[in-house]
């Protein structure tokens, strides 16, 4: 499904991925860690298209990805949900979702739309309000569903429950494992176990070097 080969990351002038080599198969749920500055966000950035300067190869079902720009990654279905979420701030809960459920992807726009609304029903009476009347935790959880609109086959997370309110990371916790167990791919960056120990791999990153966990 997803192939990374000697992939190398800059900020400027400054290497922050050395010679990174990842797999991951269709269906797993894998977890990547390590400390803040070891270089997850870069190599997720880096996977999806935006952010640093790389060189190596990124393969998608086969076909070679790594100099298509982010919107044509993301059509392919690749869905990245950033640590800053991102999100139209000024623009309503419903809103938000429904301009993603615009690009093509799998299922059709109003299936995705009760799906997400099944696997966070917080959202529901948050509908009409402005995205920016949000918690953090409440803004996480509709930028992972805005990502589920556009029906990606592989699920990028930059630490999903980081910040947040220990209710809403069960929650949240809850619904990704409810899509690992519906077949849906996803590399997750995280420090705080929350999903590691349901993880079929677990990938350790020091220093922009990826291992597997000790």
């Amino acid at each position: 499904m997803l192939a990374v080969e000697g992939l190398n990351a800059w900020w400027g002038h400054a290497q922050a991925l050395f010679d990174v080599r990842l797999q991951v198969g269709e269906g797993e749920l894998v977890v990547l860690q390590g400390l803040n500055g070891a270089g997850k966000s870069t190599l997720l950035q880096s996977l999806i298209g935006i952010g640093p300067r790389v060189q190596g190869r990124i393969t998608w079902d086969g076909q070679a990805i790594d100099t298509w720009p982010a919107h044509r990654r993301a059509r392919a279905g690749l869905g990245f949900v950033a640590e800053d979420r991102r999100l139209f701030t000024s623009l309503s809960v419903q809103d938000n979702l429904w301009i993603a459920a615009q690009t093509e992807g799998q299922g059709t726009p109003a299936e995705r739309y009760k799906r997400v609304l099944a696997l966070f029903p917080q959202l529901q009476p948050m509908l009409q309000r402005p995205a920016s009347q949000m918690s953090g935790g409440e803004q996480q959880m509709l930028a992972l569903a805005r990502t589920l609109m556009t029906g990606p086959r592989l699920l990028l997370l930059d630490e999903p429950c980081e910040g947040i309110a220990p209710v809403l990371v069960a929650a949240m916790r809850d619904a990704l494992l409810q899509l690992a167990r519906e077949g849906v791919t996803m590399l997750v960056a995280e420090q705080n176990n929350i999903l590691a120990d349901r993880a079929d791999r677990v990938l350790v990153l020091a220093s922009g070097r990826l291992g597997p966990l000790p």
